[in-house]
């Protein structure tokens, strides 16, 4: 694909997205709702994860888990491009009680790049049977998702979800998570944490990796992004997500995931 192209291919699994990409484009730190697994095809980038920050080139399969920050820019002047997999907890959850064989397992990618020829074949025959059709498409797909998920993810038992983070970053966490789209100071999140406003930002920002700011922001683009896949018309979505119109929303949308809104509406709708 072109240089500086980046498509979001029609959806015909639920709660799957696919995309590809063949991009300079910096992304600005942001989490996503859904498990991400990809193949860089060409160049390099360099990124923020859940373990610090790091390089991954051609060959090289890439993860992210739901709710972890991360960014991306490309190593050098040529860019880099990629295919991904964004699965909807729901199509992971359903995969990993098929791979644990009932038993009660929590789970998430182990690392955000590997370097294993075998997984990344069985990637790109995954990315394919997502984009084929026919009447054994499905089964394709099932056979070759469950099995890239058992190669590629951590299983540990269940034990709950744990507080990430000291108990007063996480109480200011919640007060956003709980209402999103309600007016929030910075005094609010203080009071609530019994930190001072300084503290907050400091010690929110080195907890969550975003500052209480963004962190708000990614909530309400989080919500415009369901309200998409649901068949939201995009000027009612950047409303309902807290967005002051659908000009605003679209450079949020467009800096944190590098595709338009209008682009997820084609291929979600």
């Amino acid at each position: 694909m072109p240089r500086g192209d980046f498509r979001v291919l029609p959806r015909r699994i639920a709660g799957v997205d696919v995309v590809e990409a063949a991009t300079r484009h910096a992304f600005a730190r942001h989490t996503h709702e859904q498990f991400g697994i990809g193949l860089i095809l060409e160049g390099a980038q360099k990124s923020l994860s859940g373990r610090g920050m790091v390089e991954a080139k051609a060959g090289d399969v890439i993860t992210v888990n739901p709710g972890e920050v991360h960014d991306g820019a490309p190593i050098g002047n040529a860019g880099r491009s990629w295919r991904m997999l964004y699965l909807d907890p729901a199509v992971v959850a359903a995969a990993v009680d098929d791979i644990s064989e009932g038993r009660k397992y929590s789970c998430e990618f182990s690392d955000p790049v590997m370097r294993n020829a075998r997984l990344a074949a069985r990637f790109r025959a995954t990315f394919a049977a997502a984009t084929a059709t026919g009447a054994d498409a499905m089964l394709r797909w099932e056979e070759l998702t469950v099995t890239l998920l058992a190669e590629a993810m951590q299983l540990a038992p269940r034990q709950g979800t744990p507080v990430k983070g000291p108990k007063s970053i996480a109480a200011a966490v919640s007060l956003i998570d709980d209402n999103p789209l309600g007016p929030l100071t910075l005094s609010d999140l203080a009071r609530e944490s019994g930190l001072s406003r300084y503290q907050v930002v400091r010690r929110f920002a080195k907890t969550t990796g975003l500052t209480p700011h963004a962190y708000l922001i990614q909530r309400r683009i989080d919500i415009v992004r369901r309200l998409i896949a649901e068949g939201t018309p995009l000027a009612e979505a950047a409303i309902a997500g807290g967005f002051t119109d659908q000009s605003h929303m679209t450079r949020v949308f467009v800096r944190k995931y590098g595709f338009s809104p209008g682009g997820y509406a084609r291929a979600a709708n």
